[in-house]
């Protein structure tokens, strides 16, 4: 293959001395980071405990939304969590005095449902949320920039309203409760053509690291593929082979039934599929190895050739493979494959939406106005989340490090749940408490918890994930080019997009390329040649050792090599940049190469979700789909096992 010599661009080329990103990351490093200074030195020291200080969520200004920067998992929100985990001994609570019905920790989609459940059976309940973040959402996190004066929304977690099955009526009903009519919206606000008729197709990027030279292809899927890959650094081998895979029906599997075929494919890697049966180029495994990437986290090589055709990767049409799933395949193929999954519907910030919504409906004066639309571009305020005397309190920065019962679990009347916040370990009490946080940390905080009971929660590895929001003056260079979205199999991010096109209300979406725009580029970490859940662990460690800086560094060089054809500048063009870090990202599902195929009541995330006295589980790791409809499921079933208990 041709090889690409060229200069590696310096830091300055790239606006790495740009202030914007290291002054909006310096200050949401402060803001975050402030309250956990301390609590290393208050863990064992004796020393004197600080006094009670007024939040950052009640001062004057506070909107995380708007902070740019490393975002996610944030400084300030995870380091007392790895202190308990750790083994350090932090010190004894001091009781608030507040007792509550329900005290939830975590406030994201299935903390936030689990509230809205809980009072929707007992109107004057007291609840309090908990959460360690800076921002309530979870993973339904909103990125909001001003550029040059615009306003410009995009996810910083949650993508969409999706599923690989419809939504039940339980999750439905909390949509239509804030107000979320999904199919009438679906129809109305999403602009999914616009880009198409401005002529941009989708493309793939070739690196010289991975394919021998830089090349930029436009046109993936919506071009003849002779066409589309003329002029790429594949040879004329390969580009046959891509074609084959493509479009080819070839019976890979001569001789079997369909049930047989999918009881192969169930066992054997997408990249084994075409490694040897379909006997394709090495260089075609590397076109494809990150294409499944967006759904799993993990390459081809951990992922079964089954649930890729679940999800129609290329390669089957010969199979006549039999429509529907078989048992073994995991939640996100075998719901598409036997149902075509749920109504797509993207709000601007994603499911940030339907955080906000939950949020306005348990305490209406923090989130203004009341339809759907005003919703988009209402500004929360956050002073007013967590007031004396409000029948639902949701207080940010604290992270839950203990929850026991005041007694014997099958008799106690009360739990106490402790918290570090400002650099102080502080308790309330309560009647009920649901975990809406990770399952891995539960432990942790649940010691009384049965050892099988906690063994079970251990066996949940979260997908790590980073969802990165590039906010353009303009977007000239996609325009130029003809695209709007790349795959990029070899970058260290394997896909950037052009933000999706979703008027609504008073929020516009840019229609011109000389508008301001966000791009969205994700990347997940992981090491091709280890099951999925080592190459999880594996993802993790390097998201929480990786600076900001060496994320930015890639963001800018990744842009600047795939866009170089259409002009692109990184040091005048990019306005500013957040990187959503989530170390503990999608909630895991059944894997068939690895995993057993258990009965239902059999299998860790229904033994571990199991209620423990007055303290109850709901998560979507607790119904392995990381959807918003199972977080929201399972909030349900939980709130409905304490309030039946």
């Amino acid at each position: 293959m041709p090889r690409d010599r060229r200069r590696p661009p310096s830091d300055r080329d790239l606006g790495m001395d740009r202030p914007i990103t290291r002054r909006d990351f310096m200050q949401g490093a402060a803001l975050a980071g402030a309250g956990f200074a301390a609590a290393p030195l208050l863990a064992g020291c004796g020393h004197r405990t600080p006094p009670l200080r007024v939040a950052a969520q009640d001062l004057p200004g506070y909107y995380p939304p708007r902070l740019t920067g490393l975002r996610g998992s944030h400084l300030g929100s995870f380091e007392t969590a790895h202190l308990l985990r750790d083994g350090h001994r932090l010190p004894a609570p001091l009781e608030l005095g507040e007792e509550y019905d329900l005290v939830i920790v975590g406030a994201g989609i299935s903390g936030l449902a689990a509230a809205h459940f809980y009072r929707t059976e007992r109107p004057d309940a007291r609840v309090l949320l908990l959460d360690n973040h800076d921002d309530f959402g979870g993973h339904a996190k909103r990125n909001e920039f001003e550029i040059d004066g615009q306003v410009r929304l995009l996810n910083g977690g949650t993508y969409a309203i999706e599923s690989p099955r419809p939504y039940s009526d339980v999750a439905d009903g909390v949509l239509r409760a804030i107000g979320i009519d999904a199919p009438a919206l679906a129809a109305s606000t999403q602009k999914k053509d616009f880009y198409a008729s401005l002529g941009l197709k989708q493309s793939v990027f070739f690196d010289q690291e991975t394919f021998g030279a830089d090349h930029l292809a436009v046109g993936y899927g919506e071009r003849p593929w002779a066409e589309f890959l003329q002029g790429t650094p594949l040879s004329e081998a390969a580009r046959r082979d891509v074609e084959r895979v493509e479009t080819a029906h070839v019976d890979y599997l001569p001789g079997l039934t369909s049930a047989q075929k999918k009881a192969r494919l169930l066992k054997m890697s997408y990249r084994d599929y075409l490694k040897d049966l379909v006997k394709v180029d090495p260089a075609v495994l590397e076109l494809y190895q990150s294409r499944t990437k967006g759904w799993w986290g993990v390459g081809i090589d951990a992922i079964s050739a089954l649930d890729c055709w679940g999800v129609d990767m290329p390669g089957f049409k010969g199979l006549n493979l039999a429509p529907g799933s078989i048992a073994g395949m995991g939640y996100t193929p075998a719901g598409f494959a036997d149902t075509g999954g749920s109504v797509f519907l993207h709000f601007p910030d994603g499911s940030a939406t339907v955080a906000r919504g939950l949020v306005r409906r348990l305490i209406p004066a923090a989130v203004p106005g009341s339809s759907i639309e005003s919703l988009i571009t209402a500004r929360v305020d956050y002073r007013r989340l967590d007031r004396d005397g409000e029948p639902v309190r949701l207080r940010l920065s604290s992270t839950v490090v203990g929850v026991h019962h005041d007694g014997a679990p099958s008799s106690a009347s009360q739990v106490r749940v402790s918290y570090m916040r400002d650099g102080r370990a502080l308790g309330v009490r309560a009647k009920h408490c649901v975990l809406a946080c990770y399952n891995a940390i539960i432990p942790y905080l649940v010691p009384e918890l049965p050892a099988a009971q906690k063994s079970a929660l251990h066996e949940a590895v979260e997908t790590p994930l980073i969802y990165t929001s590039v906010a353009l003056h303009h977007w000239r260079a996609f325009a130029k080019l003809g695209t709007h979205s790349i795959y990029s199999p070899g970058g260290y991010f394997s896909t950037s997009r052009l933000n999706g096109t979703v008027d609504i209300g008073d929020y516009l979406s840019p229609k011109s390329p000389d508008e301001p725009n966000l791009i969205w580029m994700t990347r997940t970490p992981c090491m091709p040649g280890f099951t999925e859940r080592e190459q999880n662990k594996i993802g993790r460690a390097e998201l929480y050792a990786t600076p900001f800086e060496v994320i930015e560094r890639n963001i800018r060089e990744q842009l600047a090599r795939t866009l170089a054809g259409g002009g692109f500048d990184p040091a005048a063009d990019i306005a500013a940049i957040t990187v959503n870090r989530w170390p503990h990202g999608y909630a895991p599902e059944n894997n068939p190469l690895y995993d057993a195929d258990l009965p239902e009541a059999e299998r860790a995330y229904v033994r571990g979700r199991a209620r423990f006295g007055r303290i109850a589980i709901a998560n979507s790791d607790a119904g392995a789909g990381a959807y918003t409809d199972v977080a929201i499921e399972q909030a349900h079933r939980a709130v409905y096992e304490l309030l039946g208990a």
